[in-house]
């Protein structure tokens, strides 16, 4: 039988030695026909399941479920799907910004053959800016159609825009100790709401302007107040694994999987089914497997598991693919860094905090904390970083450091505008959007 100390240990166990840190980078990106800029379905001539196939001649295996292909894996990379059918690149662990730049380049050139193959386009955006919601399948995995569709829909809020309309990139650390752990958690959880304004790339939706610079991270806002945002205790010196495993232990699990059935568990926390208070599940037959589902079904802006994930950003271009684990690199990956990071989060009360992300999903880093424009912040931010990319001295192959990937952040501070407000510029004229131009300079 599970006891608390065996959800504790699978934290502790993910302690690395300071000499083996990785980085790894997830992405996510919509596939659409090029003659209507519609998401593809999951099956046809034309649809995901033929994009996965693809896939298979470069080495990639199937992973099903039942009938369907869900997933691909290749060494330790997997490519995965988002219940919108959003095409998600999950990164191997790797040692250099550099080299996680070189992995999202080799799989960007395999989806430019896709691109003539199909005549398909891939987006890097935040929100899907034309489909309504009844427009987009559910891709068919069970976790999706039998549990969280349901689920969501209970719930009210926004949860069925962010399972199909909303699309991220998210760059993921590892720790040392517990105590290492806790400065990082700390420092990216306060930090978040900076990262979400750099990164604010979702001004559009049903072919309107939602009001929004990060309209991803609004319908965040509302989803799933049990298992997202930015919890306080996250925020504080006191953080401990046990604390986390606490707070995890009481949020509702959504499934239990037996022999490919899913067994809904959503009216249970993982501390019921310990206490067996689900008749459908015997606390006996509970595996470490069980708790690790049910943790990856947490979506906190920083999330933790035997690594630290940083989910606060929106999808975007290439450019900001390769920023993103360059900017948390230099802060989390050198003490020096680390500990100037925390002098400033310190400094931020946890009602400013919420205040400011509420704002920066509205009017990006225009929006201010403790009296500074959050580009002021941002570029102090992005300083440190740079110290702690320097301080690596990890060198590609034309003598370059890692701060070559920040130069996209550079050039958005120096101009004081997000992606977003970029977008909306460029391509709303005359309360309209100019579709064509919008995805064909915006895609990949």
């Amino acid at each position: 039988m599970l006891k608390k100390s065996d959800l504790v240990n699978y934290f502790i166990s993910g302690c690395k030695s300071s000499d083996n840190l990785k980085i790894g980078t997830e992405h996510e990106k919509f596939i659409f026909h090029r003659n209507n800029y519609k998401v593809i379905p999951f099956k046809g001539d034309v649809s995901v399941t033929r994009i996965l196939e693809f896939f298979n001649g470069y080495g990639w295996k199937s992973i099903f479920e039942g009938e369907n292909v869900i997933a691909l894996t290749k060494d330790k990379a997997s490519i995965t799907l988002e219940p919108g059918g959003q095409f998600e690149l999950s990164g191997a662990p790797l040692n250099t910004v550099h080299e996680t730049c070189i992995e999202i380049n080799n799989h960007l050139e395999i989806t430019k053959e896709l691109e003539d193959k199909f005549d398909v386009g891939f987006l890097g955006i935040g929100f899907y800016p034309i489909n309504t919601l009844d427009q987009i399948q559910t891709v068919p995995k069970k976790r999706y159609s039998e549990i969280m569709v349901p689920y969501m829909r209970d719930l009210g809020g926004l949860g069925l825009e962010m399972m199909h309309q909303s699309a991220t990139v998210q760059a993921n650390f590892d720790f040392t100790s517990e105590k290492d752990m806790q400065k990082k958690v700390n420092v990216s959880s306060v930090l978040q709401p900076l990262v979400t304004g750099l990164f604010a790339n979702s001004p559009f939706k049903n072919s309107k302007l939602n009001g929004y610079e990060s309209y991803r991270n609004h319908v965040w806002f509302n989803t799933d107040p049990d298992r997202s945002g930015i919890p306080k205790f996250l925020t504080q010196g006191t953080l401990s694994f046990e604390e986390y495993v606490d707070f995890a232990l009481n949020v509702p699990v959504y499934s239990i999987i037996r022999d490919n059935k899913y067994f809904n568990c959503t009216q249970y926390s993982f501390a019921d089914l310990i206490e067996n208070k689900n008749p459908e599940i015997n606390s006996e037959d509970l595996t470490l497997d069980d708790w690790i589902n049910h943790i990856s079904t947490i979506f906190t802006e920083v999330r933790l598991k035997s690594f630290i994930e940083m989910r606060g950003a929106d999808a975007g271009g290439y450019k900001s693919l390769c920023a993103l684990p360059a900017l948390w690199t230099g802060i989390l990956y050198c003490n020096d860094s680390l500990d100037e990071a925390l002098k400033i989060t310190s400094g931020i009360t946890f009602e400013d905090l919420l205040n400011f992300r509420k704002e920066v999903c509205k009017i990006g880093l225009n929006a201010e904390l403790n009296g500074y424009k959050g580009w002021q912040l941002a570029k102090e931010v992005i300083e440190i970083s740079k110290n702690g990319l320097k301080q690596r001295k990890k060198i590609n192959s034309f003598g370059d450091d890692e701060n070559i990937h920040l130069s996209f952040l550079e050039e958005l501070i120096s101009h004081k505008k997000s992606n977003a407000a970029l977008m909306i510029e460029k391509y709303y004229k005359n309360e309209k959007i100019n579709i064509e131009l919008l995805f064909n300079e915006q895609s990949f």
